[in-house]
């Protein structure tokens, strides 16, 4: 039998926490392992349980989600000696464009409207446990209208990148997984992880979202209308 996913749930009414861990653990091989109900208890909590992924509010009264997660996603050896950062959601009921950039910016794995089906939850959560990026679908269409409107970024970086490289990023940035990402390109997935690895070094790149960032601002990525 495999292991369950091992989920922190931050938010701060209890309500809220109730209801997701409700969901949650309605879903065969998820587990909620605690609960926090503000940034700095969230980063104690984190700390002692290591879990697989947090899903975190924003609106925090103290520390808010959005600086939690930078903290998280910034530390070095990642949080109570561990070498492993969870990918972090972010869910939240506030769709402007400062929340949703600054859950970008923070190295979140996901955007998650909290009136989201709980089906697409659940996907949004196998996606980035898988490693991949997750934007709800109703934030997408400003979010590329923002990046078509922002001038190019220094494409240097990018100039260090294979080809082969350069094809990760772009499968990376459409939300794929490294499987699908391997199944796509006909590699194995350790190599994607390879890639992976040295695409966010070559970028100086913290996490897959700092990466697929780059890639869209420079250009890399196709942002025009369809």
């Amino acid at each position: 039998m495999s292991e369950s996913l091992r989920i922190v749930v931050v938010d701060d009414q209890a309500l809220v926490r109730a209801g997701l861990r409700l969901i949650l653990e309605s879903e065969p091989g998820f587990e909620v392992i605690a609960e926090a109900g503000d940034g700095e208890q969230a980063l104690a909590v984190i700390a002692a349980h290591r879990p697989d992924l947090v899903l975190m509010d924003v609106r925090m009264p103290g520390i808010d989600g959005l600086e939690a997660t930078r903290r998280l996603t910034t530390a070095t050896t990642g949080l109570n000696g561990s070498t492993d950062v969870p990918p972090v959601l972010i869910l939240t009921t506030f769709e402007d464009d400062d929340v949703l950039w600054g859950a970008i910016d923070s190295g979140a794995a996901g955007f998650v409207l909290k009136d989201t089906p709980a089906d697409d939850l659940i996907a949004a959560i196998r996606v980035t446990r898988d490693g991949g990026s997750w934007l709800d679908p109703r934030v997408t269409p400003r979010l590329l209208a923002r990046l078509r409107s922002r001038p190019v970024s220094d494409t240097s970086a990018l100039d260090q990148l294979s080809s082969r490289e350069r094809e990760v990023l772009q499968l990376m940035a459409t939300g794929a997984t490294n499987s699908e990402i391997a199944a796509r390109l006909h590699l194995a997935e350790r190599t994607v992880k390879s890639h992976v690895g040295s695409i966010f070094t070559k970028l100086d790149a913290r996490d897959r979202a700092a990466a697929i960032l780059l890639a869209y601002r420079a250009g890399l990525v196709d942002t025009s209308p369809r």
